[in-house]
């Protein structure tokens, strides 16, 4: 059984481009009165789709101050990359937010992408396969310093001696999203160490060639690929009717450049019912966590549409009977 159990979660991922914290506060508290059950940061320091000089706050920090004025709603960095602090350092902070934020934290670890951080700051950027070895390390060392009380570890990258981490998380087991979609080493690492896989939705079809990798290493691990639960993140612009989703449409692709990376993450462009249609095809694939991606200016009616319409109708959907596992189908609980 997966962490949570089979419910079906909503929550917002915030790309922390803003010029104030109370910008940030507002989406977190809004989503909570909202009813989101969730609610996350990314750790980027230059992201590139803000320019060279544009404003982004510190993913841990800023977690940590969103988790002390929030009460309900779970609280993730998505993801964490351990090429920015060194994964004990990450492990302490990330126990200490559970304590602040009442145990509510899930944690995301991935292999780091593209940030203009690394060339502005002279912090290294080690090739893609030293990457994804780093972030085993880390998910080994991350697990035993919250649950041991005495780690050692000797890896490549990462070294503990005689390791405490006190006091302990809040929760026995801080939920370890791992975030990502490579095929050959990122979902072996998924298969081994997540509670919780996330990555871009993109297509159904794409997804489900993703959920059958993931079930292949599963297999070669020996565990069953139900126990990690699905997480998707998308985009959507939504609108109350078909002719204003058009022109809300419309004026998005006049602000965006028209090879913006961002266009490929928006699941719909439409009524709030042709979203619950969009995602119920990831449903069907075994999701359920559905994190809207939003980035300033915050599209408002976006946010509270899908909490009063889409949120409710896909939670209401029966489950799945079957979904793609790779190497057959699993029957849902």
């Amino acid at each position: 059984m997966p962490v949570h159990g089979e419910a079906v979660r909503f929550g917002v991922h915030s790309g922390q481009q803003n010029q104030t914290f109370g910008e940030s506060l507002e989406l977190w508290q809004r989503a909570e009165a909202l009813g989101y059950q969730w609610a996350s940061v990314f750790d980027h320091f230059r992201p590139p789709l803000g320019g060279p000089g544009g404003p982004c706050f510190d993913g841990m920090t800023l977690l940590a101050a969103l988790a002390a004025r929030t009460s309900r709603i779970r609280c993730a960095l998505l993801v964490s990359a351990p090429t920015w602090r060194h994964p004990a350092v990450a492990a302490v902070m990330a126990a200490t937010i559970d304590h602040i934020s009442g145990g509510r934290l899930e944690f995301g670890l991935g292999a780091a992408g593209p940030d203009l951080g690394y060339t502005q700051y002279g912090i290294p950027f080690p090739p893609a396969g030293a990457r994804m070895d780093l972030l085993d390390e880390a998910c080994r060392v991350t697990r035993a310093l919250w649950t041991e009380e005495v780690s050692d570890f000797s890896g490549r990258y990462v070294q503990l001696s005689s390791a405490h981490l006190a006091p302990k998380p809040v929760q026995p087991r801080i939920p370890l999203v791992i975030g990502g979609d490579g095929e050959r080493r990122l979902l072996r690492i998924v298969a081994e160490h997540a509670d919780i896989w996330n990555t871009l939705a993109g297509t159904p079809e794409s997804y489900r060639r993703k959920c059958e990798a993931l079930a292949r290493h599963c297999a070669a691990v020996g565990r069953a690929p139900e126990e990690i639960r699905r997480s998707v993140t998308f985009r959507a612009v939504l609108a109350e009717d078909e002719r204003e989703a058009r022109a809300r449409k419309a004026e998005l692709l006049r602000r965006l450049p028209a090879d913006s990376p961002l266009l490929d993450e928006y699941v719909t462009f439409g009524t709030p019912e042709q979203c619950v249609a969009d995602l119920l095809r990831f449903r069907e694939l075994g999701v359920t966590d559905f994190v809207l991606g939003v980035r300033p200016p915050i599209d408002w009616q976006t946010v509270e549409l899908v909490a009063r319409h889409v949120m409710p109708a896909v939670a209401a959907s029966p489950p799945p009977e079957r979904y793609a596992s790779g190497t057959g189908a699993v029957t849902a609980q």
